[in-house]
């Protein structure tokens, strides 16, 4: 139980949003949680998963659902464009010897996890609707919904993610993401058997790799330079991700390319981030996740540190003695850590944008993974 909120309003259902209410619901407290899209969807290909995250899974109950549905490896194998190997980064287990250091999984599957998860508890799940108004008196929050209701709560998590409406509504002076550069490609493949690992082919400006994500299925990811944010036509996927390949000689990197197909759940994502200043509350409203620290995928921590952030508030509310505390608690905990991961995020796309030094693109992974090996 909360000695300092009975009912909370989480906006968005998100990967941060649904843990925050399953951890929440944990403690006792009453949980509403509204989603704008009414089939409750997440996009997207292979979302690769580091040893933090495990751990995170293992908290919110979904460690086994993981196992099951999606796929692990020891570490990851860095090469040249022509094959050679270049260094092995291992991903130690934290949970005992015998846990999985890393994983992947597809992101429709682990979204489709944890709404099942959320659905297990009490929480009050509305779909179709978010905010209209936020009112935030002090030691209370009046919320009305774009389907005309309202409630009032003790707590307002926003968690509607990078293009946040909660935070343009209580932070309107912050400048909100930037794009950093560069894209990347995702595909969707068979499994090669000898894909047993995290496998990067790193070449001057463009970076190429392959993580298994389940016993048949594995993800290509593919990061490109483009110095505007511009629009692809979608019916070019496949030529453009094939000519990209074709500047890795590797025989497994052509294999791969060969098996690219327009039936290959091609995506293209422009990278944006950002972090904002502390404090991510104001009086009762609170931002988690990617509304506040959205990171590049280049240490595949940003779900990570979302769900974390999800743990560790529903902590400081169990047992702070008021809510300015719990969230004081929170901004404490939070910031380094996730600063940590959006600021290495952006050095390493930095540094293969202008083709830097590769030596310290090694580094910051490995030092990174260390850090984020440390608790919570």
């Amino acid at each position: 139980m909360s000695a300092c909120v009975n009912k909370v309003l989480i906006i968005g259902g998100g990967f941060s949003g649904m843990s925050a209410a399953i951890e929440l619901s944990k403690k006792g407290i009453a949980v509403d949680l509204v989603e704008i899209d009414k089939n409750w969807r997440t996009d997207g290909a292979g979302i690769s998963i580091g040893g933090a995250t495990i751990r995170a899974f293992a908290q919110i109950g979904i460690l086994d659902e993981f196992l099951t549905q999606g796929a692990t490896h020891k570490g990851l194998d860095v090469f040249a464009p022509t094959g050679q190997h270049l260094a092995f980064i291992p991903a130690p287990p934290l949970m005992g010897e015998n846990a999985p250091g890393g994983g992947a999984i597809m992101r429709p599957v682990l979204a489709k996890i944890l709404a099942a998860k959320t659905r297990e508890t009490d929480v009050n799940v509305r779909l179709g609707i978010t905010f209209e108004s936020i009112d935030d008196q002090g030691d209370s929050v009046t919320v009305t919904f774009t389907d005309g209701t309202s409630d009032t709560y003790d707590l307002v998590i926003g968690a509607d993610g990078l293009f946040s409406s909660v935070r343009k509504t209580v932070f309107p002076e912050d400048k909100g993401p930037a794009y950093i550069g560069q894209g990347v490609w995702r595909a969707v493949l068979p499994r090669l058997p000898e894909i047993d690992n995290v496998s990067m082919w790193v070449g001057p400006h463009i970076k190429a790799g392959v993580n298994p994500m389940s016993a048949d299925e594995m993800y290509m990811f593919v990061t490109e330079n483009r110095e505007t944010n511009e629009f692809i036509d979608p019916s070019t996927f496949t030529e453009k991700l094939k000519a990209l390949l074709a500047g890795f000689p590797a025989p497994i990197v052509q294999q791969m390319a060969g098996m690219l197909t327009d039936d290959s759940l091609i995506h293209y994502r422009p990278l944006e981030g950002m972090l904002m200043p502390g404090p991510w509350y104001k009086n009762r409203v609170l931002l988690i996740g990617d509304t506040v620290h959205a990171t590049t995928p280049h240490l595949a921590s940003g779900a990570c540190i979302g769900i974390e952030d999800a743990i560790v508030i529903a902590e400081e509310l169990e047992n702070a003695a008021s809510v300015d505390e719990a969230l004081a608690g929170f901004q404490a905990r939070r910031f380094e850590r996730c600063r940590l991961v959006v600021e290495n995020s952006g050095r390493l796309a930095q540094i293969e944008i202008t083709g830097g030094d590769k030596q310290e693109h090694t580094n910051i992974m490995r030092e990174t993974s260390i850090a984020l090996a440390q608790p919570i």
